[in-house]
């Protein structure tokens, strides 16, 4: 792993459908909240298309990087679902029928309908096993630290609840906000104080323009729920100090 008290993984958006804007990608939030339950912190996004060599480039990076790396798209019946035999060739593998998907498929569709390219949903990379996935009868596949998934977002979720658990994460990462009615300028110096004084946990500062008024959502993160407060009632202190209007966020 990374570090005892920080598992990362990584996510490859696959599908020239995402990149090109006729599909909006529904899967990458998802997947943050998901694995920030299970004590893992997405750090890092790629979206590539449906092209062998970029797939393996990409993929090769982030499980190198990262504790996880995750897939989304691909997996599918036709041609153009690639994903398999790309990350086979990541591993420098082969693609095999694993024998455990080919029964849920026949169980699903019955034998007279597991037509071959039905079949393709069975094809794992060499040594990989399956992602149990309770919406469909095609699994998805895992391979080491990698896990093929489905790019249809309910699918996708329904393929995430099989790992649930499954990972070795460490201590979600917790959150809490303070909106702060003022340029983000004028809070600027007092964060850094703030932040140096609080190096245990981070602070980020997003601005806004909404219905005529500046502002920045100033979100507290640390995986201890202790640590957040005094550094929320700092924050709240800094914004009085510029005489700026403030409002508690979610935790």
């Amino acid at each position: 792993m990374s570090q005892a008290t920080r598992v990362t993984a990584g996510l490859v958006v696959i599908g020239d459908e995402i990149l090109s804007g006729r599909t909006q990608d529904a899967n990458i939030a998802y997947l943050a909240k998901w694995l920030n339950e299970e004590g893992v912190v997405l750090s890092e996004v790629r979206i590539v298309g449906d092209d062998r060599l970029a797939i393996i480039e990409a993929v090769n990076a982030l499980r190198e990087r990262c504790d996880y790396c995750f897939t989304t798209g691909g997996i599918g019946p036709t041609h153009d679902d690639i994903t398999v035999d790309a990350i086979a060739g990541a591993f420098e593998v082969d693609v095999t029928y694993n024998e455990e998907a080919l029964q849920m498929l026949g169980e699903y569709y019955g034998p007279q309908e597991l037509t071959d390219a039905r079949k393709r949903m069975a094809r794992v990379p060499d040594g990989g096993g399956l992602v149990k996935n309770p919406m469909s009868g095609a699994p998805g596949v895992r391979k080491d630290n990698v896990f093929m998934l489905a790019g249809i977002p309910g699918i996708m979720r329904g393929m995430l609840e099989g790992l649930r658990g499954e990972l070795a994460g460490a201590e979600p990462m917790l959150s809490a906000s303070v909106t702060v009615l003022a340029p983000e300028s004028e809070m600027a110096e007092g964060l850094a104080a703030i932040q140096d004084a609080h190096p245990e946990v981070s602070i980020g500062s997003y601005p806004f323009f909404r219905q005529g008024q500046i502002g920045a959502e100033l979100v507290v993160r640390s995986t201890n729920a202790e640590r957040i407060p005094p550094v929320l009632a700092a924050i709240r202190r800094a914004a009085d100090a510029i005489s700026a209007a403030w409002v508690d966020g979610e935790s």
